[in-house]
C-alpha cells in the first residue's frame, strides 16, 4: 500500500492557492512521522487541554477557532472555565489568538452573544480573539482546533482537532450522564443531554500544517463582515476588528510516531473578497472521502451528527453498489437537536432521503443504530468520524452532509497508519492493505464502548485477538445487541437491562403534506447548496 493509494496527492485537492500542499522539501500533500491520538469524549479532552495550557509560559504560542465558545465552561471543575484559563494564560504573557464565528443572533439559537462575551475576556488579559463572520449567506465557520507551540520546547507542541466546541453540553464521559452546565435541546434528551464526541490530539509534524491552516484564515485581508449593522455593532461594543500580526511560524516539530495525517477542509466560493487561500473555494474534505471510498471492500464504520443528503451519501451509495461484501454500520442522533413542529420534519426529511439511497444500494448491508445511556436517555451523537476497511480514518469538524462538504468552513484529518495490526490481519478484497493500527483501535474502541465491552473485558481484548476485528463479526455484534435492548424497552423493561447502549434507528415516518413542505425548507435552510451556477452543473467534488 502506498499513501497515494488513499491519500489525495498535490493537484487532486483542487486548491493550488493553499500553502498545505507546498510547505513541505519532500512534496508531498500529508505529513508523516506524527502521533495522533483519539480523545474521546469532550471530558478526556478538556482534562488534557487543561493541563497542556497550563503548562505554557511567557512566549509561547496558543491559537484556536471554534464555532461556539462558553467562556463559563469548565474544562475540569471550578476555576477551570475556558474564559479564566484563557485569560490567565494572556496573562502570563502566553500569544493568544483566537478566531470565533461571530455567528447568527441568540434569537434564531446562535451564540453571537457567548462568543462575544468570550472574545472579550481574552482581549481584557492582553489576548486577541475576533469574530468572524467571512463566510458565504447562511453559512459560519465550523472549524474547531487548538495549536499550542512552545519555542525552546518543542516536544510539548500538539494541535487538537475533531468535533468539539469550547462551550456547553460538551464536557460528558463515557458514563453520558451529560454535562452539568447544559444548552437545551429536544426534550428526549432530559435537562442535561448525554453527548457523544472525538477530538484528536495530533503530535509532530502535522502540528505545523494545523498552525498553517490558521494563519492562512488569520491573515485573510478582508473585513471580518460586510454587513454595515454587524460593523457598527462590532463598534459600539468595542470589538476588535483588525488582526495584529503572528510570530514567525517555528520549525515543524520532529516525527515522533507512524502516523500519516493530511488535513482535509471545506472553504465555500465566497462571493466578492474571495478567500486568498482558497479563491474558487476548497472542498477537499469531500474529495478526500471520495479518493477513500473508491477502495473500500469490506466495511464502513461511520458516526457522524447527521448524514443527510442524497447527494453526499451517493459516494457512499456507489461504494455498496460496487463491492456486495461491502458492510456499513452508522452511529447517529436518534432525535435531531430541535424536535419542534417544523424542525422535526425538516431535519428528518434529508437523513430520510440519505438512508433511503444507501438502503436501495445495499440493502441489508446498511445498518443505523441510535444511542442511549443506562438509564435510557438517548445520547447525541455529535462526533464525525469514518473509519474505512480498518485503514483510512477521519477524525474532524465536518458531518455527512452538503453544509460540510460545501458551504461552512471545516477541517478534518485524515490518518493513516505505517503500522499494521497483527490481530486477525486481512487484505480486504485482494487490495495488500492490511488492517493499520490506528484506525483498527479508533473503531474498536468506539464499539467496545457502544457494546459495553469496556473495563477489563476491553483490555483483554486490545491484547489478544478480537472478535470485532472481522466486519462480519462487528456487524453481527451491534446487531445482536440492538435487538436485544429494542426487545427489553418493548417487553416494558422488565428484567435485567440487557448489555450495549444500541437501539436499531428507524426514523418517524412523515405524511406526504410533511415532505412536501419541509423539502424545500430543508434545503434553503438547514442544508443549503451553497455553490456558484457554475459549478452546480458539474460533479464539483
Amino acid at each position: 500500500m502506498t499513501r497515494a493509494e488513499w491519500l489525495l496527492v498535490p493537484g487532486e485537492r483542487g486548491n493550488t492557492a493553499t500553502r498545505l500542499d507546498t510547505r513541505r522539501q519532500d512534496g508531498k500533500a500529508w505529513s508523516e512521522g506524527n502521533q495522533a491520538h483519539a480523545l474521546v469524549h469532550g471530558a478526556t479532552y478538556f482534562t488534557e487541554l487543561l493541563a497542556a495550557i497550563r503548562r505554557m509560559r511567557s512566549g509561547d504560542l496558543l491559537l484556536f477557532t471554534d464555532w461556539r465558545g462558553d467562556r463559563d465552561e469548565r474544562l475540569d471543575g471550578q476555576g477551570t472555565e475556558i474564559g479564566t484559563v484563557l485569560r490567565e494564560a494572556a496573562g502570563r504573557h502566553v500569544v493568544v489568538k483566537g478566531l470565533l464565528w461571530r455567528s447568527h443572533l441568540d434569537s434564531l439559537r446562535f451564540s453571537q452573544k457567548e462568543n462575544r462575551r468570550l472574545g472579550a475576556a481574552i482581549e481584557e488579559a492582553g489576548g486577541e480573539c475576533l469574530l468572524d463572520m467571512r463566510v458565504r449567506p447562511g453559512g459560519s465557520h465550523h472549524q474547531k482546533m487548538v495549536v499550542l507551540r512552545h519555542p525552546g520546547r518543542p516536544e510539548l507542541d500538539v494541535a487538537y482537532v475533531g468535533g468539539i466546541d469550547l462551550c456547553r453540553n460538551r464536557n460528558d464521559d463515557a458514563t453520558h450522564r451529560g454535562d452539568r452546565q447544559s444548552l437545551p435541546m429536544a426534550s428526549a434528551y432530559g435537562p442535561h443531554p448525554p453527548w457523544h464526541d472525538v477530538q484528536l490530539a495530533l503530535r509532530g509534524p502535522v502540528v505545523g500544517d494545523v498552525e498553517a491552516v490558521f494563519r492562512e484564515r488569520w491573515q485573510d485581508p478582508a473585513p471580518l463582515s460586510r454587513s454595515p449593522a454587524t460593523r457598527l455593532r462590532a463598534l459600539m461594543h468595542r470589538e476588535d476588528t483588525d488582526a495584529d500580526s503572528l510570530p514567525p511560524q517555528a520549525p515543524d516539530p520532529v516525527p515522533r510516531g507512524t502516523h500519516t495525517v493530511q488535513l482535509l477542509r471545506t472553504y465555500p466560493n465566497r462571493l466578492l473578497l474571495g478567500y486568498p487561500f482558497a479563491p474558487d473555494g476548497e472542498r477537499s474534505i469531500a474529495r478526500g472521502y471520495l479518493k477513500a471510498l473508491r477502495r473500500a471492500r469490506s466495511l464502513i464504520y461511520v458516526e457522524d451528527q447527521y448524514l443527510w443528503s442524497p447527494r453526499v451519501v451517493a459516494c457512499f451509495a456507489r461504494a455498496l453498489a460496487r463491492y456486495p461484501g461491502l458492510l456499513m454500520i452508522g452511529v447517529i442522533p436518534a432525535i435531531p437537536e430541535q424536535a419542534g413542529r417544523l424542525t422535526l420534519p425538516m431535519n428528518l426529511v434529508g437523513r430520510i432521503t440519505a438512508l433511503e439511497e444507501l438502503r436501495r444500494a445495499g440493502g441489508d448491508r446498511v445498518a443505523v443504530y441510535g444511542l442511549e445511556n443506562h438509564a435510557g436517555t438517548p445520547v447525541y451523537v455529535h462526533a464525525k468520524v469514518c473509519v474505512i476497511d480498518d485503514v483510512w480514518a477521519s477524525v474532524g469538524s465536518d458531518n455527512i452532509n452538503l453544509r460540510s462538504w460545501t458551504h461552512d468552513s471545516e477541517l478534518g484529518c485524515a490518518v493513516v497508519d505505517g503500522s499494521l495490526d497483527q490481530r486477525q490481519p486481512r487484505d480486504p478484497g485482494g487490495l495488500g492493505d492490511g488492517a493499520r493500527v490506528f484506525a483498527r483501535e479508533l473503531r474498536l474502541g468506539l464499539m467496545r464502548e457502544h457494546l459495553d465491552v469496556q473495563g477489563a473485558a476491553g483490555r483483554q481484548a486490545a491484547a489478544a485477538p478480537d472478535a470485532l476485528c472481522d466486519p462480519a463479526m462487528a456487524f453481527g455484534a451491534f446487531e445482536k445487541a440492538a435487538a436485544a435492548l429494542d426487545a427489553w424497552h418493548e417487553a416494558g423493561r422488565r428484567g435485567p437491562r440487557p448489555a450495549g447502549r444500541l437501539r436499531r434507528y428507524t426514523p418517524p415516518d412523515l405524511s406526504g403534506a410533511q415532505r412536501a413542505l419541509a423539502t424545500p425548507l430543508h434545503h434553503l435552510l438547514i442544508d443549503p447548496d451553497g455553490r456558484p451556477l457554475r459549478l452546480r452543473l458539474r460533479h464539483a467534488f
